[in-house]
């Protein structure tokens, strides 16, 4: 019976990174959109456009893709000290953070519908960094809860492992869907981000922070609500 639980447990905790990841992709498909080529949450993406653009590239940001850069690994900074004290897994602290970064992004997504669209320097400027700050943030907590494959931010090594361990690789099986799932949900995500620009930057940055409130509430009930066995 405690078997079946936390295999319950482990199986929302996917569903909810996954879900993490889906809005991930809309976040980042409303900064490289919306906010000048700048990824919030794929930090790979930011340092080879920064390469790209030290080296002279034309039409190539760099100032936001290092401000995204460095806010990332300051949320990331964060998650990671409130979360070392707690064990692995759902937490209090975890609801807490995932929380946090939802209501940043609804703050965000308030004041680009006050700004009525992409806003003008320097705050375009200063919605990068709160995005890239939370997105950071989301994924030292995503990293603390350890659900294999499902990062939240990127799946450059959810890709590997899906190609690496697959039959044409030799391999004999794999958790083929976490890995199908995270790779077609954060394409989906960025789909669904580049459909709600052509409406309003806000809308992606909305929708994102729904995705982002709803899994902390669930998180936080599934973490909290006590099992007890069934007899007999």
């Amino acid at each position: 019976m405690l078997n079946r639980l936390r295999t319950r447990r482990d199986d929302l905790h996917l569903g909810l990174m996954l879900a993490l990841t889906f809005s991930t992709g809309i976040v980042d498909a409303v900064g490289y959109l919306g906010l000048d080529k700048v990824f919030a949450g794929n930090m790979t993406g930011n340092v080879v456009i920064l390469g790209m653009a030290l080296a002279g590239a034309d039409d190539l940001p760099w100032v936001g893709p290092l401000l995204a850069l460095f806010a990332f690994m300051g949320g990331a900074v964060i998650g990671g000290r409130v979360l070392r004290p707690v064990k692995a897994g759902w937490t209090t602290r975890t609801t807490v953070i995932f929380a946090i970064v939802g209501a940043v992004l609804a703050v965000l997504a308030v004041v680009l519908f006050v700004l009525n669209g992409r806003p003008p320097q320097p705050w375009e400027l200063v919605v990068t960094v709160f995005l890239a700050a939370a997105m950071g943030l989301q994924a030292a907590t995503a990293r603390h809860i350890a659900v294999k494959d499902v990062t939240t931010v990127v799946v450059t090594s959810t890709i590997t492992g899906f190609a690496a361990d697959s039959r044409l690789a030799g391999g004999k099986g794999q958790p083929w869907f976490r890995r199908a799932a995270a790779i077609v949900l954060i394409a989906a995500g960025a789909g669904v981000g580049a459909l709600l620009l052509l409406l309003h930057i806000g809308w992606g940055v909305a929708a994102a922070a729904l995705v982002t409130l709803l899994a902390a509430l669930l998180g936080h009930i599934a973490a909290h609500t006590k099992h007890t066995p069934v007899e007999g």
